[in-house]
């Protein structure tokens, strides 16, 4: 299995698998180009794993992982990073025999919107058949470990990460500024900042949940604090970047960047963002472009749409396929699910979209670091 690794300068590499073997099971990822000197705990990462972690709620799994995060390379004696890779564990707790067994008498079937057909083909019959292994969403253990320490470094250069429900099953929230956002930031299960909508998608959520289905809906992203000039104008443009990261979630089957489709229904001059001086500094009337023209970013807020598909494990009956006898069947596993993927997924989407931005800044620094052009725009775009 290749492809367990992202970035090029901030590089993650994860690995670990829902459940694994034997008591000592987990989840790990390390971590490359950690700056020296940083006073990074345990208990720093630990913020960000307890948004993503399972059994919390009736809008989540019922699975009991605490999600207990170790940093067990990259920190030297007096308690800093050494600039050595950092590595980060977390391990399996709640595997019980009853759970492996309920994956067990279905091992050999198609679980509909999952990845078992695929790894059939891909791995064949020694593919991981517990809990979807390495297809499971707790495969997510180690993206949110390496984008928290992503975030903390981002945080001491003044960007900030903020992802929360927009729409659940055709309930829309309101729109809202950034830090009207904040203030309603993960004040309920399904982490709506608009209250009252907050309300009507976990009722649906319960309703859909008491059917034995699952429901959908999208994701916003939110990127305060980014300099204007991140990103490579052709094949690397930071939406593409962002989108490699975001788009590989699992559950995540659409993007926006802005006003996203909505571009497909605008004039020219309604879609573009009119440039304005503010004091000596460039800003924009608009943000239809996301944050990004070019490519790169321009100094804006960054504002992407994530669509996320409902949890693919229903217990309603559903047509499949036996791959080992080759014959159609029909399948209503019962094994532990959420019911919705949304008041969880938005840590994962912070924590990859944290780790991209860290990687395009890295590349943007080592540029200009080696290129020292006089750019007095610079200046007036990123002011101190």
């Amino acid at each position: 299995m290749i492809g367990n690794s992202f970035g090029r300068f901030f590089r993650i590499t994860a690995c670990g698998e829902s459940y694994g073997i034997g008591k000592g099971s987990g989840l790990a990822v390390i971590l490359d180009s950690i700056p020296p000197g940083l006073k990074i705990t345990d208990a720093d990462i630990q913020k960000e794993m307890d948004k993503r972690r399972p059994g919390k709620g009736k809008l989540n799994s019922p699975r009991k992982e605490p999600d207990q995060c170790h940093i067990f390379a990259g920190i030297g004696q007096d308690g800093v990073t050494t600039g050595a890779p950092l590595g980060i564990m977390v391990h399996n707790v709640d595997t019980q025999e009853v759970h492996i067994n309920q994956y067990k008498s279905y091992k050999d079937l198609i679980r509909p919107g999952h990845a078992e057909y695929t790894y059939f083909v891909k791995y064949g019959e020694n593919a991981d058949w517990c809990g979807a292994g390495r297809a499971s969403g707790r495969e997510t253990v180690g993206r949110v470990a390496g984008g928290a320490v992503a975030k903390f470094i981002l945080a001491k250069e003044g960007i900030e990460l903020m992802a929360f429900t927009k729409e659940c099953m055709g309930i829309k929230a309101k729109e809202m500024s950034f830090d009207e956002a904040k203030k309603n930031y993960m004040k309920n299960e399904i982490n709506c900042p608009d209250l009252e909508a907050s309300e009507e998608m976990i009722k649906k959520v319960m309703e859909i949940k008491n059917e034995g289905d699952t429901a959908g809906g999208v994701i916003e992203l939110r990127i305060k604090g980014v300099p204007a000039g991140l990103g490579e104008p052709v094949f690397d443009k930071l939406q593409a970047t962002l989108s490699h990261a975001l788009m590989s979630i699992g559950a995540i089957k659409g993007i926006e960047f802005g006003a996203g489709f909505k571009v497909a229904n605008m004039k020219g001059s309604e879609c573009n963002d009119h440039p304005y001086l503010e004091g000596k500094k460039v800003s924009f009337k608009t943000n239809n472009a996301g944050g990004i023209l070019g490519g790169i970013s321009n100094g804006d807020e960054i504002v992407i749409k994530l669509a996320v598909k409902p949890t693919p494990t229903v217990s309603v009956k559903q047509p499949s396929i036996n791959m080992k006898e080759m014959k159609e069947e029909i399948l209503s596993p019962i094994t532990r699910r959420d019911p919705t993927l949304l008041g969880r997924i938005y840590a994962v989407a912070e924590a990859m979209a944290a780790c991209a931005i860290l990687d395009a800044l890295y590349m943007y620094r080592g540029y200009d670091n080696v290129c020292r052009i006089d750019n007095p725009w610079r200046q007036k775009s990123n002011p101190k």
